[in-house]
């Protein structure tokens, strides 16, 4: 297993409790809720980065015969993407934390709250078809992990004992 597939899952196992843990704000605050938000785009992006090679070649192929199964694979990315920045800026709209600690001020709009709302509850069902389609992805890694693994099989010094006198 390649160190860049586990350190992919690693990553993309915490981005995704990020998600869970940043998604009820409820819980951790609003300031925790913005910082820890902030990080989760930063996380975002490394993941993107890590998976540009297969961004790349989807879009290359993406109308060809062979595509089909990545078509909707390719859709589901982009619909999270565009969520995924609807919140990040609607978040900085709404800013009580971080937009203030660089010392900005925004014009308090309902609208932008509301918009934070609607692509948070889009980004989680797209979450969930995205962590569903990479299903088996996730679970081949872990088996992989957490399997430990069997040696190849040497041959037996006992099998292997020929008779001297047999020698030609």
């Amino acid at each position: 297993m390649s160190k860049q597939n586990i350190n992919k899952l690693l990553l993309d196992l915490g981005t995704f409790i990020t998600l869970l843990v940043v998604s009820a704000p409820r819980f951790t605050g609003e300031t925790i809720h913005e910082w820890l938000s902030l990080a989760l785009g930063g996380a975002i992006v490394v993941h993107l980065l890590l998976n540009w090679n297969w961004i790349v070649e989807v879009t290359a192929r993406l109308f060809t015969k062979s595509a089909k199964n990545s078509r909707f694979n390719y859709v589901l990315n982009w619909a999270l993407f565009a969520s995924g920045i609807m919140i990040m800026l609607s978040g900085l709209m709404i800013s009580k934390s971080v937009v203030p600690f660089f010392g900005l001020t925004l014009p308090q709009n309902m609208s932008w709250k509301e918009l934070h709302e609607v692509s948070t509850n889009i980004t989680m069902i797209l979450m969930g078809l995205h962590v569903a389609q990479h299903w088996n992805w996730i679970v081949s890694m872990f088996k992989r992990i957490f399997t430990p693994s069997i040696p190849a099989q040497t041959a037996s010094p006992v099998l292997s004992i020929q008779r001297k006198d047999a020698r030609t």
